[in-house]
């Protein structure tokens, strides 16, 4: 008996998640007609460097200081699969000293699959003020949505089948930039 090994693809490196983001960050500016009021919030984990990495380059197009608008959000108590899954690391939140109330807040996550996530965000938000509008920004949005969620701003429109396994490989954890995918045999 053969053993069939799983097909790894990269999809994206270093430069083109770069240029993503670049993209990503004319886009807010533009659907937001400046900087005006802007927050960014990173969905942990690897929504939180993301963000970071968001704000740096808003920061050069803009030429004003983002870190003090950008933070993070935790939703780890307001996910729908607790009782399934009900130890799970819980990251702090940080909101900037300005606040979210009537600000325009751009959640930032790595990957958009059953919109699951970002219906919790949605939820965390909530505890922490009511925002003028929320707007979407993912590296990647592979499709198979269970909610009625859009991403605002997708780097990668990634269609995959369920059966794959999307990863995003960050240089801040795992010493690299990509985006894989990997499922299949070969």
């Amino acid at each position: 008996m053969t053993q069939h090994s799983p097909v790894v693809r990269t999809v994206l490196g270093p430069d083109e998640i770069a240029r993503a983001l670049t993209r990503i960050a004319h886009e807010i500016l533009e659907a937001n007609h400046g900087s005006d009021d802007l927050v960014i919030l990173g969905i942990p984990t690897r929504g939180v460097h993301l963000a970071a990495r968001l704000a740096s380059r808003l920061s050069e197009i803009t030429g004003e200081d983002f870190d003090a608008r950008t933070g993070a959000l935790d939703i780890t108590m307001h996910r729908d699969d607790l009782r399934d899954r009900p130890t799970r690391a819980s990251h702090p939140t940080r909101i900037p000293a300005s606040g979210i109330d009537d600000k325009v807040v751009v959640l930032v996550d790595d990957v958009l699959y059953s919109g699951r996530t970002i219906r919790a965000a949605l939820d965390a938000l909530a505890d922490f003020g009511r925002p003028r509008a929320v707007r979407l920004a993912v590296l990647v949005d592979r499709g198979h949505r269970e909610l009625p969620i859009r991403a605002d701003s997708v780097g990668k429109n990634l269609p995959s089948a369920r059966s794959e396994h999307v990863s995003i490989l960050l240089q801040e954890i795992d010493g690299e930039d990509a985006v894989v995918i990997e499922g299949g045999a070969a």
